[in-house]
Protein backbone atom coordinates (compact mmCIF):
# COMPACT_ATOMS: atom_id res chain seq x y z
CA UNK A 1 0.00 0.00 0.00
CA UNK A 2 1.48 3.29 -0.76
CA UNK A 3 2.36 5.71 1.69
CA UNK A 4 -0.29 8.25 3.11
CA UNK A 5 0.44 12.30 1.41
CA UNK A 6 -1.54 14.81 2.04
CA UNK A 7 -2.81 16.31 -1.76
CA UNK A 8 -4.83 19.34 -2.14
CA UNK A 9 -7.00 19.40 -5.61
CA UNK A 10 -7.97 22.84 -7.15
CA UNK A 11 -11.20 22.76 -8.52
CA UNK A 12 -12.22 19.91 -6.41
CA UNK A 13 -16.01 20.17 -6.95
CA UNK A 14 -16.03 20.07 -10.65
CA UNK A 15 -15.89 17.66 -13.30
CA UNK A 16 -12.37 16.15 -13.32
CA UNK A 17 -11.37 17.04 -9.44
CA UNK A 18 -14.51 15.60 -7.94
CA UNK A 19 -13.49 12.02 -9.22
CA UNK A 20 -9.32 13.31 -8.29
CA UNK A 21 -10.83 13.70 -4.65
CA UNK A 22 -12.61 10.06 -4.53
CA UNK A 23 -10.03 8.23 -5.98
CA UNK A 24 -7.07 9.94 -3.63
CA UNK A 25 -9.25 9.41 -0.43
CA UNK A 26 -9.97 6.09 -1.72
CA UNK A 27 -6.13 5.21 -1.24
CA UNK A 28 -6.36 6.20 2.13
CA UNK A 29 -4.37 10.12 1.49
CA UNK A 30 -5.50 12.96 3.00
CA UNK A 31 -7.02 15.65 0.49
CA UNK A 32 -7.36 18.66 0.66
CA UNK A 33 -10.54 19.91 -1.35
CA UNK A 34 -9.94 23.68 -2.58
CA UNK A 35 -12.67 25.98 -4.69
CA UNK A 36 -14.41 28.81 -3.72
CA UNK A 37 -17.19 26.85 -1.91
CA UNK A 38 -14.42 25.53 0.65
CA UNK A 39 -13.36 29.10 0.98
CA UNK A 40 -10.34 28.93 -1.26
CA UNK A 41 -10.23 31.60 -4.41
CA UNK A 42 -7.30 30.70 -6.93
CA UNK A 43 -7.48 33.96 -8.88
CA UNK A 44 -7.38 36.43 -5.39
CA UNK A 45 -5.24 33.68 -2.95
CA UNK A 46 -7.68 34.08 -0.35
CA UNK A 47 -7.77 30.99 2.02
CA UNK A 48 -4.23 29.45 -0.29
CA UNK A 49 -1.90 29.76 2.61
CA UNK A 50 -4.04 28.38 4.97
CA UNK A 51 -5.35 25.53 2.51
CA UNK A 52 -2.06 23.91 1.55
CA UNK A 53 -0.43 23.92 4.74
CA UNK A 54 1.45 20.66 5.56
CA UNK A 55 0.86 19.47 1.26
CA UNK A 56 3.18 17.67 -0.31
CA UNK A 57 1.26 17.54 -3.95
CA UNK A 58 -1.36 19.70 -5.79
CA UNK A 59 -3.68 18.69 -8.18
CA UNK A 60 -4.60 21.80 -10.75
CA UNK A 61 -7.83 20.35 -12.03
CA UNK A 62 -9.43 24.03 -11.71
CA UNK A 63 -11.41 25.37 -15.23
CA UNK A 64 -12.14 28.75 -16.17
CA UNK A 65 -15.68 29.84 -16.57
CA UNK A 66 -15.26 31.42 -20.06
CA UNK A 67 -14.44 30.18 -23.21
CA UNK A 68 -12.25 33.39 -24.66
CA UNK A 69 -8.80 33.22 -24.79
CA UNK A 70 -7.97 36.59 -22.62
CA UNK A 71 -10.60 36.02 -20.50
CA UNK A 72 -9.37 32.08 -19.49
CA UNK A 73 -5.61 33.25 -19.66
CA UNK A 74 -6.39 35.84 -17.24
CA UNK A 75 -7.63 33.22 -14.98
CA UNK A 76 -4.93 30.27 -15.37
CA UNK A 77 -1.94 32.43 -15.04
CA UNK A 78 -3.49 34.32 -12.04
CA UNK A 79 -4.42 31.29 -10.44
CA UNK A 80 -1.08 29.51 -11.19
CA UNK A 81 0.83 32.51 -9.76
CA UNK A 82 -1.18 32.04 -6.49
CA UNK A 83 -0.72 28.01 -7.17
CA UNK A 84 2.94 28.58 -7.26
CA UNK A 85 3.72 31.36 -5.06
CA UNK A 86 2.03 29.96 -1.94
CA UNK A 87 2.71 26.45 -2.84
CA UNK A 88 6.64 27.21 -2.47
CA UNK A 89 6.06 28.96 0.54
CA UNK A 90 4.11 26.00 2.16
CA UNK A 91 6.50 23.97 0.75
CA UNK A 92 4.61 21.81 -1.80
CA UNK A 93 7.41 19.42 -4.13
CA UNK A 94 5.03 19.48 -6.55
CA UNK A 95 2.42 20.10 -9.20
CA UNK A 96 0.23 17.84 -11.27
CA UNK A 97 -1.86 20.12 -13.74
CA UNK A 98 -4.55 18.70 -16.46
CA UNK A 99 -4.43 20.39 -20.14
CA UNK A 100 -5.79 19.60 -23.56
CA UNK A 101 -4.25 17.29 -26.57
CA UNK A 102 -3.07 19.37 -29.42
CA UNK A 103 -3.35 23.14 -27.83
CA UNK A 104 -0.24 24.27 -28.56
CA UNK A 105 -1.23 23.96 -32.10
CA UNK A 106 -4.44 26.49 -31.67
CA UNK A 107 -4.07 30.10 -32.24
CA UNK A 108 -7.34 30.88 -30.30
CA UNK A 109 -9.38 29.82 -27.80
CA UNK A 110 -9.62 27.89 -24.71
CA UNK A 111 -7.23 25.70 -26.03
CA UNK A 112 -4.11 28.64 -26.37
CA UNK A 113 -4.88 29.65 -22.73
CA UNK A 114 -4.24 26.10 -21.77
CA UNK A 115 -0.81 26.51 -23.17
CA UNK A 116 -0.35 29.97 -21.29
CA UNK A 117 -1.55 27.59 -18.29
CA UNK A 118 1.39 24.98 -18.82
CA UNK A 119 3.76 27.86 -19.46
CA UNK A 120 3.49 29.69 -16.22
CA UNK A 121 3.41 26.20 -14.26
CA UNK A 122 6.32 24.44 -15.65
CA UNK A 123 8.22 28.16 -15.28
CA UNK A 124 7.09 28.21 -11.73
CA UNK A 125 9.22 27.34 -8.55
CA UNK A 126 7.59 23.83 -7.36
CA UNK A 127 8.15 21.38 -10.06
CA UNK A 128 5.07 20.56 -12.53
CA UNK A 129 4.17 17.45 -14.45
CA UNK A 130 1.71 18.07 -17.32
CA UNK A 131 -1.34 16.12 -18.27
CA UNK A 132 -2.85 16.46 -21.50
CA UNK A 133 -5.99 15.02 -21.95
CA UNK A 134 -8.35 14.27 -25.08
CA UNK A 135 -12.19 15.95 -24.75
CA UNK A 136 -14.20 13.86 -22.40
CA UNK A 137 -17.35 12.18 -22.90
CA UNK A 138 -19.08 14.75 -20.64
CA UNK A 139 -18.27 17.65 -23.36
CA UNK A 140 -20.26 15.77 -26.17
CA UNK A 141 -23.97 17.30 -23.58
CA UNK A 142 -22.48 20.87 -23.17
CA UNK A 143 -21.55 21.10 -26.76
CA UNK A 144 -25.09 20.15 -27.92
CA UNK A 145 -26.32 22.43 -25.15
CA UNK A 146 -23.88 25.59 -26.46
CA UNK A 147 -25.03 24.51 -30.36
CA UNK A 148 -28.80 24.06 -29.74
CA UNK A 149 -30.96 26.14 -31.72
CA UNK A 150 -34.87 25.29 -31.63
CA UNK A 151 -34.78 21.32 -32.77
CA UNK A 152 -31.29 20.85 -34.45
CA UNK A 153 -27.71 20.90 -32.28
CA UNK A 154 -24.83 22.67 -34.71
CA UNK A 155 -21.59 21.29 -33.56
CA UNK A 156 -18.21 21.82 -35.25
CA UNK A 157 -16.68 18.68 -37.40
CA UNK A 158 -14.56 17.33 -34.45
CA UNK A 159 -12.36 13.77 -34.64
CA UNK A 160 -11.60 13.24 -31.25
CA UNK A 161 -10.95 10.38 -28.59
CA UNK A 162 -13.51 10.72 -26.07
CA UNK A 163 -12.02 9.96 -22.74
CA UNK A 164 -14.31 10.01 -19.42
CA UNK A 165 -13.35 12.37 -16.64
CA UNK A 166 -12.92 9.86 -13.93
CA UNK A 167 -10.12 7.75 -16.49
CA UNK A 168 -8.37 11.34 -16.59
CA UNK A 169 -8.50 11.32 -12.61
CA UNK A 170 -7.28 7.99 -12.21
CA UNK A 171 -4.23 8.91 -14.03
CA UNK A 172 -3.92 12.75 -12.34
CA UNK A 173 -4.19 10.52 -8.78
CA UNK A 174 -1.34 7.99 -9.98
CA UNK A 175 1.14 11.31 -10.92
CA UNK A 176 0.41 12.81 -8.12
CA UNK A 177 1.62 9.48 -5.64
CA UNK A 178 4.24 8.30 -7.92
CA UNK A 179 7.86 8.66 -7.04
CA UNK A 180 9.21 12.16 -7.67
CA UNK A 181 11.73 11.23 -9.56
CA UNK A 182 9.02 9.93 -12.24
CA UNK A 183 6.57 13.24 -12.01
CA UNK A 184 10.02 15.56 -12.65
CA UNK A 185 9.79 14.35 -16.01
CA UNK A 186 10.03 17.00 -18.59
CA UNK A 187 7.75 15.17 -20.64
CA UNK A 188 4.27 16.23 -21.35
CA UNK A 189 2.04 13.02 -20.87
CA UNK A 190 -1.14 12.27 -22.64
CA UNK A 191 -4.21 10.13 -22.16
CA UNK A 192 -7.20 9.49 -24.57
CA UNK A 193 -9.98 7.01 -24.98
CA UNK A 194 -9.71 3.94 -26.66
CA UNK A 195 -10.48 5.24 -30.51
CA UNK A 196 -10.96 7.79 -32.60
CA UNK A 197 -14.92 8.81 -32.79
CA UNK A 198 -16.66 12.09 -34.78
CA UNK A 199 -18.00 14.50 -32.49
CA UNK A 200 -21.43 14.63 -34.76
CA UNK A 201 -21.57 10.74 -34.15
CA UNK A 202 -21.65 10.59 -30.44
CA UNK A 203 -23.91 13.64 -29.93
CA UNK A 204 -26.38 11.53 -32.28
CA UNK A 205 -25.75 8.51 -30.12
CA UNK A 206 -26.63 10.46 -26.98
CA UNK A 207 -29.62 11.55 -27.90
CA UNK A 208 -30.96 9.01 -29.18
CA UNK A 209 -30.31 7.16 -26.35
CA UNK A 210 -31.82 10.20 -24.05
CA UNK A 211 -34.82 10.07 -25.82
CA UNK A 212 -33.87 13.73 -27.28
CA UNK A 213 -36.15 14.85 -30.35
CA UNK A 214 -33.09 17.13 -31.46
CA UNK A 215 -31.55 16.86 -34.91
CA UNK A 216 -27.50 16.85 -34.74
CA UNK A 217 -25.67 18.95 -37.42
CA UNK A 218 -21.79 19.61 -38.52
CA UNK A 219 -20.87 22.91 -38.92
CA UNK A 220 -17.26 23.97 -40.29
CA UNK A 221 -15.63 27.37 -40.26
CA UNK A 222 -13.83 27.38 -43.70
CA UNK A 223 -11.90 30.42 -42.95
CA UNK A 224 -11.42 29.51 -39.04
CA UNK A 225 -7.65 27.57 -39.30
CA UNK A 226 -8.67 26.17 -35.38
CA UNK A 227 -12.47 25.06 -37.51
CA UNK A 228 -10.17 23.45 -39.54
CA UNK A 229 -7.46 22.05 -36.33
CA UNK A 230 -10.68 20.53 -34.98
CA UNK A 231 -11.76 18.56 -38.19
CA UNK A 232 -8.26 16.91 -39.41
CA UNK A 233 -7.53 15.08 -35.68
CA UNK A 234 -5.43 17.88 -34.21
CA UNK A 235 -7.42 16.81 -31.05
CA UNK A 236 -6.23 12.77 -31.34
CA UNK A 237 -3.47 11.76 -28.94
CA UNK A 238 0.34 10.41 -29.93
CA UNK A 239 2.07 7.26 -30.47
CA UNK A 240 2.99 7.46 -26.98
CA UNK A 241 -0.32 8.38 -25.08
CA UNK A 242 -1.95 6.16 -22.52
CA UNK A 243 -5.28 4.77 -24.13
CA UNK A 244 -7.93 3.73 -21.42
CA UNK A 245 -11.73 2.76 -21.84
CA UNK A 246 -14.16 3.48 -21.09
CA UNK A 247 -15.54 3.82 -24.88
CA UNK A 248 -18.08 6.92 -25.11
CA UNK A 249 -21.12 4.16 -25.85
CA UNK A 250 -19.88 1.98 -22.43
CA UNK A 251 -20.14 4.88 -20.59
CA UNK A 252 -23.66 5.56 -21.93
CA UNK A 253 -24.51 1.64 -21.02
CA UNK A 254 -22.93 2.48 -17.07
CA UNK A 255 -25.15 5.58 -16.71
CA UNK A 256 -23.16 8.66 -18.19
CA UNK A 257 -20.52 8.79 -15.52
CA UNK A 258 -21.08 6.59 -12.73
CA UNK A 259 -18.43 4.23 -13.69
CA UNK A 260 -18.41 2.98 -10.07
CA UNK A 261 -19.81 -0.62 -11.21
CA UNK A 262 -18.04 -0.34 -14.57
CA UNK A 263 -15.62 -3.32 -15.36
CA UNK A 264 -11.94 -2.91 -13.34
CA UNK A 265 -10.34 -3.44 -16.69
CA UNK A 266 -12.53 -0.79 -18.28
CA UNK A 267 -10.46 2.36 -16.86
CA UNK A 268 -7.85 1.05 -16.41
Amino acid sequence: MEASKRIAVAGATGRTGRHVVDLLQARGHDVVGMSRSSGVDLVTGEGLADALTGVEVVVDAATGNSPDRDEATEFFTAATRNLQEAGERAGVRRMVVVSIIGADRFSGGYQAAKVAHEQAMLAGPVPARILRAAQFHEFVEELMTWGRQGDVSYLPRMRTQLVSARTVAQALATLATSPESVSQSDEILEIAGPRAENLAEMASLLAARRGDPARVEEISGQSDPDAELLANGTLLPGPKATLAGPTFEDWLDWGAGDETNAPASATA
